[in-house]
């Protein structure tokens, strides 16, 4: 198999993989939303505020070190694997002790033991990340799909049953750490890498001086995005901060799925060329209009969906949701130009930009977020759409002269797929114009956009449009061989 469909078939895995995992997940967080009240959502958010920083900790970006590294061998992996280990175990005890001061700041003392038990998910990853280094390097995404698919099905019955018999919130926190637990297991027996038991602190050392720039940087995006949910929480409510995470949920599910596939291969891939930069150029430039030319029709579309989608999928109770959906779905729209970037910068070895952009488009992004917050949480949101399009500029802007790839050149490319986004959007709010009850008027809307969007993609021959149709077809002529 050629290098090309090798990437190819291991985005496929992956990208099946998150969006069968992020199927389950969303079947299931619809049930839920019918059987728990927004406020359990909005306890568990404000959770994982916390949980979620934490996290950050559990790479260390050593994970991204090994797979960026030319020659690491088991000794590199070994070495990290111990030390995530013995850092999620000092973590997990710093915020069991810190947990009922978290229950104070929120005025929620019964806040303490949840925190506690859905921080054993610190636990679960530290023992997991690495596995998940190893299968990156390899490209051997296939594995993902096995495990990630057991343990969000596994998960799923579990929270629906607790829901179902009254535990409320605990539901979803015994969904989100059965799922860890599960996945870390069946990853754990598919994956043939095992820990010696050898350690080395030159290598970590070597391995942190890459490494520690992508974890402050990690840190910083966390809490940076997780300020959000802190300031809606402690600002407003549980029940604003549920709506808010609700409009999210369903343009992240599929910008983070199609992002996830590219990201994760496209990384390995470019690492192994990082001494050719024309062609880390190419690979950047293809990501960016293959990623544009399949997320922007999500996101038009999904905006222009959002009232029927949310009424048919979720009820009444949840309208408010519907804004904060169409807003976002802005804000991710301009996803693909970031992530092709700092692919691009984090391949060469460039770490250290990689931390100075983070730091620089946080600290704008933060006061975007100063300035929004006292006028409520629509102008929060907008503040997001603010950030993604200062982001996409910050992140292009070093590839100017390590890559000789302009921001101007990269909205020339991207500029084709958000017209004809905008032109399919219009003719699906054409369509929920008419007075139709939601679930036939989103039956209507779906597959006539995406009719509209293929079919003027394939009369203007757009160029990504040609290339995904070449994919598959060599894609499909590999497995009839097979």
């Amino acid at each position: 198999m050629n290098r090309r469909m090798r990437t190819f078939t291991n985005m496929i895995w992956r990208f099946t993989e998150r969006t069968a995992a992020q199927l389950v997940g969303f079947i299931v967080s619809i049930i839920l939303a019918r059987l728990l009240a927004p406020e359990d959502y909005g306890t568990v958010a404000l959770i994982t505020v916390f949980t979620g920083i934490l996290n950050v900790f559990v790479d260390s970006g050593l994970g991204t070190a090994l797979v960026q590294k030319k020659d690491a061998d088991e000794l590199d992996f070994s070495s990290v694997f111990f030390f995530n280990v013995a850092m999620c175990l000092v973590l997990y005890i710093c915020l069991y002790i810190a947990s009922p001061y978290i229950a104070r700041f929120y005025g929620d003392l019964h806040l303490t033991k949840l925190v506690r038990v859905l921080g054993l998910t610190l636990v679960i990853s530290g023992v997991k990340n690495i596995q998940q280094s190893y299968v990156a390097r390899n490209l051997i995404f296939k594995k993902f799909f096995f495990a990630t698919l057991a343990g969000t099905v596994i998960a799923a019955a579990v929270g629906i049953i607790m829901a179902l018999r009254g535990f409320g919130v605990w539901a979803l926190i015994a969904q989100h750490l059965i799922n860890a637990a599960v996945d870390t297991l069946v990853l754990w027996f598919t994956v043939r890498w095992r820990p010696r038991w050898e350690f080395s602190f030159e290598r970590l050392k070597a391995l942190l001086s890459y490494g520690w720039k992508l974890l402050v940087s990690s840190l910083i995006r966390a809490v940076y995005t997780d300020l959000r949910q802190l300031i809606i929480g402690k600002m407003y409510s549980a029940g604003d901060l549920a709506f808010y995470n609700r409009g999210r949920q369903v343009p992240n599910l599929l910008v983070t799925n199609m992002n996830t596939a590219i990201d994760s291969v496209l990384l390995p891939v470019m690492s192994k060329a990082q001494d050719n930069r024309e062609h880390i150029r190419s690979m950047t430039r293809r990501s960016i209009k293959l990623e544009s030319f399949l997320i922007w029709p999500m996101m038009i579309g999904c905006a222009a969906v959002a009232r029927p989608l949310v009424l048919t999928l979720l009820g009444e109770k949840w309208l408010p949701s519907v804004p904060y959906m169409q807003i976002i779905c802005i804000g991710l729209a301009l996803r693909p130009i970031q992530t092709a970037n700092l692919n691009a910068i984090k391949a060469i070895g460039r770490s250290d930009i990689f931390l100075k952009l983070e730091i620089l488009k946080k600290l704008i992004g933060t006061a975007f977020l100063l300035i929004a917050m006292p006028f409520g949480v629509t102008a929060i949101a907008w503040s997001v759409v603010a950030h993604a399009v200062a982001a996409s500029l910050i992140n292009s802007f070093p590839n100017k002269k390590l890559l000789g790839y302009t921001y101007a050149q990269q909205l020339g490319d991207i500029l084709p797929y958000v017209l004809l986004s905008l032109v399919m959007g219009a003719a699906v709010l054409l369509i929920g114009r008419a007075p139709l009850p939601p679930l036939l008027c989103l039956t209507l809307q779906i597959p006539a956009g995406a009719a509209v969007y293929v079919a003027c993609a394939a009369i203007l021959k757009l160029d990504s449009f040609a290339y995904a149709k070449r994919l598959l077809r060599e894609a499909f002529a590999g497995n009839k061989a097979a």
